[in-house]
């Protein structure tokens, strides 16, 4: 179960990336846990960026939540 979530996560963070890539960043897709938390890493300009928890929250969580019935939050690792 936890594998197709996270193909179904890795296409969405694909939809995602070009406008991260388009500012100098990306993100990196670490896991998935089996309560719907989604562990993401930023990277490029998105590391410092202070705009990059509005990313996180307001660009890819609602696309992740939208896009993967089940995920409930997603959160940024180092």
């Amino acid at each position: 179960m936890v594998d197709s979530i996270e193909k179904k996560v890795s296409e969405a963070l694909e939809t995602i990336r070009p406008y991260l890539k388009a500012d100098g960043g990306d993100v990196e897709l670490v896991k998935v846990t089996d309560d719907g938390i989604v562990e993401v890493r930023l990277i490029g300009a998105c590391v410092g960026c202070p705009m990059s928890q509005m990313t996180l929250r307001a660009g890819i969580e609602r696309a992740l939540i939208r896009e993967v019935p089940g995920i409930r939050r997603v959160e940024s690792v180092s």
